[in-house]
């Protein structure tokens, strides 16, 4: 019983389920006007209204707790706490029972038009049976739609909140499907096709290259992204056009989206995140040294490293050096000018005749050809691969069945699930187009550029185009001796084919390739 002063003032408590059914639908609105009808039949004086946009099973809610806060400004039961059902208290029996003790002790009374509350023990039975009915009603719409999303995905459907580079549109054939959300779509492709084709060596320059682009979305101030953000777009499979749930019990399976990359580059990114980690890049390799870790010293052959030095004068110097301490050139300093001057002769002497080059690039084409032809031809034996993975498959199977021993269907099982991946992945090379992104002749003429002058590239590139000519044209670290500068660098295969061919490509003499003879013979 509230007691002979009746309560004159009155504050609405409304909640839906999330911020969608806010922007989407009416139930907060529905809710405050039904109970601003039933504080004027009651004849109360609405003074505030309190809403909250989430699930009823929480207890702890930020407009929850600002109107309990609110009420134990007023004496206790001066204010009636309205709500349009017992479903928007609470739907959880645990949640309603504490808050009700919460909103006693706060001085609050509860009143709704839909149900009468009792201090008696029948309206309290009556009332934790509507709670209890209200948390039925919750877990069985959970269990409804992750049945339902688990019976999609099972169809080939992405469920889940749509991942970076990708959008929901809705079709009149699937209904919402993951659609190319440019040009996003297009960044993260080439970062997944970079890192799996080595372009960038670690998780942290794909980071950076990410960062770089005006269009990627950053999540933290200075226009950086989270780390977790990049181990996250890397391990997703969805972006190769497959759809997968462990917890559902949901394998991978051919999506119904538009792939991003091909499964064979999502399986050499994770071949490459599974392999030894290389220790992240550090944040002093900028423009300043972009030698660095490609730098080692010539009597110990261990990584250099580099940093400025200042001067009684003040004014700072480049350097890089040993890190070694048993070395004999251990911290012992080399002008970062020395350095670059000497790499800047070095790479330079790459640089081909022009006569080389264009007989180069003509074997090369013939050589992009026969790969083209040899492609188009691999497809027949790709069909005869999916075919034996099939028999091994159903063999494995049939075995199977016959199995009763737990550890040995557990083996079987999961030879199954190898072959399964293997086919998945013959199946989309099949399926794949062969043809590259660009022209051959776009590709040619960017091959050139390169080959005709590395320096040229090196010389007007930013820090992540210099790194990416240092692994095109060096297979190993170059090695810089203090006295003598660059030893003989280990150049790539196509530096070193150049090389071969420059040596070996001589004139033949006037008088022929066979020795002279004595005349009259």
């Amino acid at each position: 019983m509230i007691g002979a002063n009746k309560p004159r003032k009155a504050v609405i408590y409304t909640r839906v389920s999330g911020a969608k059914q806010v922007r989407e639908g009416d139930g907060l609105a529905s809710q405050e006007n039904r109970c601003r009808e039933y504080a004027t039949y009651k004849d109360y004086d609405v003074v505030e209204v309190f809403s909250d946009d989430m699930s009823g099973k929480f207890e702890r809610r930020p407009a929850m707790d600002r109107m309990l806060a609110f009420l134990r400004l007023h004496p206790k039961n001066s204010v009636v706490v309205i709500i349009d059902d017992i479903s928007r208290f609470a739907r959880n029996v645990q949640a309603h029972i504490k808050l009700r003790e919460t909103l006693s002790d706060a001085g609050g009374v509860l009143e709704s038009p839909s149900i009468e509350f009792g201090e008696d023990s029948d309206s309290r039975l009556v009332e934790h049976m509507l709670a209890s009915v209200a948390q039925h009603q919750r877990e069985k719409n959970a269990e409804q739609t992750q049945n339902r999303m688990r019976g999609r995905m099972m169809n080939g459907y992405a469920v889940f909140s749509a991942p970076i580079g990708y959008r929901f549109e809705k079709t009149k054939e699937h209904g919402k499907l993951l659609v190319r959300d440019e040009p996003v779509a297009s960044i993260i492709q080439e970062g997944l096709e970079g890192y799996a084709a080595g372009r960038f060596a670690s998780q942290v320059e794909v980071k950076r290259f990410f960062e770089s682009q005006p269009a990627f979305p950053k999540d933290l101030p200075g226009g950086q992204i989270r780390q977790q953000k990049v181990s996250d777009i890397l391990k997703r499979v969805v972006y190769a056009g497959y759809v997968e749930h462990e917890p559902w019990g949901i394998t991978r399976r051919k999506g119904h989206h538009e792939p991003i990359i091909s499964l064979a580059t999502y399986q050499k990114i994770q071949d490459r995140k599974n392999a030894r980690a290389l220790a992240p890049a550090k944040q002093n390799i900028h423009v300043d040294f972009p030698l660095r870790g490609a730098l080692n010293c010539a009597c110990c052959d261990q990584p250099m490293t580099s940093c400025w030095s200042r001067s009684g004068t003040g004014k700072r110097y480049p350097y890089y050096w040993c890190q070694t301490r048993d070395c004999s050139q251990y911290r012992k300093n080399i002008r970062a000018e020395k350095v670059d001057a000497g790499f800047e002769a070095l790479l330079k002497s790459l640089t081909p005749s022009q006569n080389i080059l264009s007989i180069v690039t003509s074997m090369l084409s013939d050589a992009w050809d026969q790969r083209t032809a040899h492609n188009d031809s691999g497809k027949v034996q790709i069909k005869r691969d999916i075919a034996l993975l099939d028999k091994q498959q159903d063999s494995l199977l049939e075995k199977l069945v016959d199995a009763t021993n737990a550890k040995v269907v557990s083996a079987y099982e999961g030879k199954v699930a190898k072959l399964e991946d293997e086919k998945l992945l013959l199946m989309d090379k099949l399926t794949q187009n062969s043809k590259p992104k660009y022209s051959k002749a776009e590709i040619f003429e960017l091959l050139k550029a390169f080959l005709s002058s590395p320096w040229n590239i090196w010389d007007k590139g930013n820090l992540l185009l210099r790194k990416n000519v240092l692994r095109m044209a060096l297979k190993e670290p170059l090695a810089y001796d203090r006295e003598n500068g660059f030893r003989t660098p280990q150049v790539s295969v196509i530096f070193d084919f150049l090389g071969c061919f420059t040596s070996e490509c001589k004139m033949v003499p006037r008088r022929g390739l066979e020795p002279p003879r004595p005349y009259g013979h």
